[in-house]
């Protein structure tokens, strides 16, 4: 198992980690929590070198996608960088990608019932206003959880705030900080239930964030 203690708060910054294959030639990644080597629960940064694919499978308890970077492909269509996908329990694909693509990517994590597939452009999805100067981009939720694009203009901050039910960040871009450390973009943030933090940015920063799952 790695980072599965869902009560201590883990920081990574994923631009520093190695590679490690998969098993299929061409998709390598670096996990960042997991389960067992190759099922259950996992979050990681997974890369498709150009042409690589993998053979068509389901992901009991879905699948949550952020492409990064590149194209993402399957037999359902292309998904550039900005794409955000959900594909529950049942749901069974054959990704590939022609030219390579990044990702973050989530398996074994959907909630019992939450049955909905999700695709949206977050490069053609209106930002509605959130608190203070903040801009919003709402992704998913369900039964208490939710997962958003935020962006933060440059010198913003935000009140203290406690995270019931947790808090998960991956930036995108800029720099988070808070009164426990600076987090640059690919650095990957969970906070436990209940923890606290008092957050600002001194540039603009975008960040997606997962809030009330752990």
């Amino acid at each position: 198992m790695l980072n599965m203690n869902f009560k201590e708060q883990i920081v990574i910054n994923t631009l520093t980690q190695e590679w490690q294959p998969s098993p299929m030639k061409g998709v390598s990644r670096k996990p960042l929590a997991r389960e067992e080597a190759e099922r259950g629960h996992a979050t990681s940064i997974v890369r498709y070198d150009a042409g690589a694919s993998f053979s068509k499978h389901e992901h009991p308890l879905g699948e949550e996608i952020l492409v990064l970077e590149g194209v993402f492909s399957d037999e359902t269509g292309d998904y550039p960088a900005g794409s955000y996908l959900r594909n529950p329990e049942g749901f069974a694909h054959a990704p590939f990608s022609k030219e390579g693509c990044l990702l973050l990517v989530k398996l074994h994590q959907f909630q019992d019932g939450d049955q909905e597939q999700v695709c949206i452009d977050t490069n053609n999805s209106p930002w509605l206003p959130g608190i203070g100067n903040l801009e919003v981009m709402p992704l998913h939720s369900y039964k208490g959880e939710s997962t958003a694009l935020v962006h933060w203009p440059a010198g913003e901050k935000f009140q203290p705030h406690v995270h019931s039910g947790g808090e998960e960040i991956y930036v995108l871009s800029g720099e988070f900080i808070d009164e426990h450390g600076r987090y640059s973009a690919g650095t990957w943030i969970r906070s436990p239930h209940m923890s606290r933090h008092n957050p600002y940015v001194e540039q603009d920063t975008a960040i997606l964030v997962k809030v009330g799952h752990l």
